[in-house]
Formats: C-alpha cells, structure tokens, sequence
C-alpha cells in the first residue's frame, strides 16, 4: 500500500522547441529540467518524442527511422541520471530503438533515477507517418515516489487520448494522475477532451506540447485536476489548473492531492457505478460502415 506523506506536487510542462540532434536536445532538456527543479518541480515531462522532436513528417521513413534510439542509450538513461541528481521525477519521450519498427515511448523515472516504466503509444495515427511505428499493446500505471510523497501515475500519448477506453484503464488500474505527451495543435475539441477524461474518471491529466514555433503545434499545455465539484460551493467549478499560451517556457501546476483524493472517495464517476458487465460490445473487433479504413491495423 502507498504511503502519501505530501498533500501537493508540482507538474513542470516543458513546452520547449527541439534542437537538430538528439545529443542537442539532450543537453537542453538537461538545463530545463535543471531549471523546472529550482522552481521547485516535483515532475517534469517533456513533450511527445522529445528525442528527434516527432520530426517524421514529410521526410522518408528510413531516415527517421535512423534516429531511434533504445531505452539504454545515453539519452535515456542521461535523463535517468539527472533525476537521481535532481531529486525530481522525469517524463522524457523518445523515438525508441524496437524491433524492425520503432516505437513511440515515454520512460518515467522516479527521483531516484529508477525507471518506473517504458509506455509505448498504443493508438499510433495509422493514417499518416505513425503508421510505420511499432504500437503498444499496454497501459502502465506506477506508484511514484516524489520528495512531496508518492502519487499513483499513469500515461498515454497525443492520439490516445481520442479513445476514452485509454484513460479509463488507466482509471481502472488506480491512476491519480496522468501523463500525457504530446505533439498537435491543442484546440477546443482536443482540450475538451483531455478535460473530459479528467473529468468523468475523477484523475488528474497532464499534457505537455510543443510551442507555436514548431510546425503544426501551438503550446496550450494544460493541467485538469479532474475535480469538478466542492463541498463548500455551490454548482462546478473549472478543473483546468493550468493553461500554458505558445510561447516556450515551462509551466507548472501545483496538484492539490488531498482535495483530489478526498474527491475521489465519495464522488459518482470513475469505477463507483459502471455496469462492465453490460460493455460486452466494447471488446468486439468487427468494424462496420461508415468506420471502415483500409490503413487500420489491429
């Protein structure tokens, strides 16, 4: 059983443009993590594939592939390093060395520099570039020890987050809070989604994008705390605690964990009044007009 010995942790959102070479983006994800730490961050997380910056558009496909690279490389495990040095959990992503086709993954480390897991995209964009990617066949969730206590953490990528199955296992499988890298523009619909998740699972979500100075990207990362509802108030409130704009910089939300886990424990959402045992349809591979789509892959 987890141990809480802090009631808040803070979420650093690195909302930062990549560099050229992995080894560049290395050394700048190094100094903003250095300086997410001295604002006091107890995580941070970089955007999606922070290793080659989710560059495998409109370029041919064995070239970026090239630039995968493995979650023992220098680039890892630097991060890995740091986080021990830093005493602060990190969220770094990667184009990941797997297989004959890579994968795009996300490793936690805690704040001692152990990995805590390897999360691979499980709902890679199969109609464009992604579809040369090696998907994920889980969803992980891991108690993670932050010098403010431990928090039950959980994580999907970008496009997962279009699936309402992917927060809802995470949901299912204890997740407080979710991570969640990314790399498109954050609109209305995608942010009503993220806000969605957040809200209908009672779990906290945090997305990190890339800045409005890189192609087909605009900030707007965000933190939704997932608590809609307060004793003392009348009607909602709004669960987004953080709405970053798209300029670069890092961006950090303080979670109040106690009000989320008191929420939790008497609040209607999440796993307190489903009927699973009436989602039988839910599990069925067959896919009828008009959802079609020669590109799907199982």
């Amino acid at each position: 059983m987890s141990q809480y010995f802090g009631d808040h942790i803070k979420i650093a959102l690195l909302q930062i443009s990549p560099c050229k070479t992995a080894e560049e983006n290395l050394e700048k994800g190094i100094q903003y993590c250095k300086k997410a730490r001295e604002s006091g961050a107890d995580i941070a997380l970089f955007p999606e594939m922070w290793s080659n910056g989710y560059h495998i558009y409109g370029r041919p496909v064995r070239e970026w592939k090239e630039e995968a690279v493995s979650v023992d490389s220098d680039f890892v495990t630097g991060f890995g390093r740091l986080a021990r040095e830093l005493n602060m959990a990190i969220g770094i992503t990667l184009l990941e060395k797997y297989g004959n086709a890579p994968r795009n993954s996300l490793v936690l480390f805690d704040r001692f520099g152990k990995q805590k897991f390897v999360y691979a995209k499980v709902h890679t964009c199969d109609f464009d570039a992604e579809h040369h990617l090696t998907p994920g066949d889980d969803f992980y969730v891991t108690d993670l020890d932050t010098e403010s206590g431990e928090v039950k953490v959980g994580a999907m990528i970008c496009y997962d987050r279009e699936f309402p199955e992917s927060a809802r296992i995470l949901m299912l499988k204890g997740a407080e809070l979710i991570l969640v890298p990314n790399a498109c523009p954050m609109e209305i619909n995608r942010l009503s989604q993220l806000r969605t998740r957040a809200y209908e699972n009672m779990t906290a979500i945090a997305t990190c994008n890339y800045p409005e100075t890189v192609p087909d990207c605009n900030g707007g990362s965000s933190v939704f705390d997932g608590v809609a509802y307060l004793s003392d108030s009348e009607g909602s409130r709004d669960t987004c605690i953080l709405q970053a704009d798209g300029r670069e910089g890092i961006y950090i939300a303080e979670l109040d964990l106690e009000q989320l886990r008191n929420y939790r424990n008497h609040e209607v959402h999440g796993n307190a009044y489903r009927h699973p045992k009436k989602y039988g349809i839910l599990v069925k591979t067959k896919i009828d007009k008009p959802f079609i789509r020669n590109d799907y892959r199982e």
